[in-house]
């Protein structure tokens, strides 16, 4: 599956409206905020033959529920669908649903406050509900998903003593090179899990820019907000990925990329690629194929260091001095 769905689910008191653009969609908050109410009048519609129920379901594709009871198979008999699961579902957690879920043809919801360190969900996809008075004057209550974790902005440019890396590849090939005249030092988490250890090993006196793939660090980045939120120090720069910074430059020279990245989930297969920094490596490495800018994520083209394209690269990166 494909493409982005815009959701609207209401009964006779609420109303929920929603529109997600990626396979892995996490919901969470604090208790009373209408999560379980959400997941609950989806599952009334399904065991009530639909609108019998008194809820109402708008998508272009099915709502469906999952359950832990025998959970693997009813996983197994769902199909191009948006599949809810409700918080206290333990099987969220475990590697078996993870390994279900990869190569699924479906999009998923999953409601929790759980760290879900198996499944590679995007920072951008993390949502919140809250109440909106876009229906002012009407007895529903209407509710929205926000954007827990929003953009930050500075008033001036950052200029950086460390720069802490996610990856040991080509990432941090580009960011070391071109940090060899500079006055800062960088280094390698070598995973997303290690980041918050080392960022926690530097202190607070140098200034910290955190660089890892926002395609897929969602599941580290609550722990990594409460740091952040005491220390005035760090700055998170979270990028789709290294491969998507590139693509976005304009190095590559691709009639078809302005569109990609315009709206890459129309054209990213959630049964191909379980995160989209995924997608933009095999793009990277798809397009630049036979050409002097052939692209490894193990070992970075030297092509990629060459001043001008390095520039290229650097000027997506904002407010941040490199």
């Amino acid at each position: 599956m494909r493409g982005s769905y815009t959701i609207r689910i209401s009964n006779s008191r609420m109303l929920y409206e929603f529109t997600i653009r990626r396979n892995i969609t996490v919901v969470c908050g604090d208790s009373a905020t209408g999560k379980t109410e959400l997941y609950n009048m989806i599952q009334s519609y399904r065991n009530s033959s639909g609108e019998d129920s008194g809820v109402s379901i708008t998508c272009d594709v099915p709502c469906r529920i999952l359950t832990s009871d025998d959970w693997e198979n009813s996983l197994k008999t769902i199909e191009n669908s948006i599949v809810f699961i409700d918080e206290g579902n333990r099987f969220i957690t475990s590697t078996d649903f993870a390994r279900a879920i990869r190569g699924s043809s479906n999009y998923y919801v999953i409601i929790t406050r759980e760290h879900l360190s198996n499944i590679p969900y995007s920072v951008e996809e993390i949502y919140g509900i809250r109440s909106s008075n876009k229906y002012a004057g009407l007895k529903k209550t209407y509710n929205e998903f926000f954007h827990l974790y929003g953009e930050i902005d500075y008033s001036s440019d950052i200029s950086p003593d460390h720069i802490i890396v996610e990856d040991s590849n080509s990432g941090y090939e580009f960011f070391s090179a071109i940090s060899d005249s500079e006055n800062y030092i960088v280094s390698s988490a070598s995973g997303k899990a290690n980041l918050l250890g080392e960022v926690q090993k530097l202190g607070k006196e140098k200034m910290i820019i955190v660089i890892a793939d926002g395609a897929a660090f969602g599941s580290e980045m609550a722990k990594m907000m409460r740091l952040v939120s005491n220390r005035k120090n760090i700055v998170l720069f979270l990028p789709e990925s290294f491969e998507w910074l590139i693509l976005k430059s304009g190095i590559v020279d691709d009639a078809e990329l302005p569109k990609i990245l315009e709206s890459p989930e129309d054209y990213i297969d959630s049964e191909r690629f379980f995160s989209w920094e995924q997608y933009f490596t095999h793009l990277l490495v798809d397009t630049t194929t036979d050409t002097y800018l052939h692209y490894s994520k193990s070992k970075l083209n030297e092509v990629y260091l060459h001043p001008d394209n390095a520039k290229k690269i650097k000027n997506i990166i904002k407010k941040i001095k490199l």
